[in-house]
């Protein structure tokens, strides 16, 4: 299995301790690219592929996402057909 693999089926639990970094290593496997807009974007951070886009907020000072972020991302994931 992995490290995509891994990564999907760890998502899809939905645990507590899922970090945005981990989140960024997923959908860049799955073939998105970030956009942080520069400097000035501040927390706000866009992945996109085609014309599927995630816009999340990078959690701070915490590091994990919180459980609703986890539950849109899957769903849309799922949508799409990624996972």
């Amino acid at each position: 299995m992995g490290r995509k693999d891994k990564l999907i089926k760890r998502l899809i639990t939905i645990p507590k301790d899922f970090t945005f970094e981990e989140m960024q290593t997923l959908l860049e496997l799955l073939g998105f690219k970030l956009n942080n807009k520069g400097k000035t974007s501040g927390s706000r951070v866009k992945f996109s592929k085609g014309r599927t886009i995630i816009i999340l907020h990078k959690p701070h000072p915490r590091k994990e996402l919180l459980e609703y972020q986890i539950k849109q991302i899957i769903e849309l994931l799922t949508e799409e057909g990624m996972i």
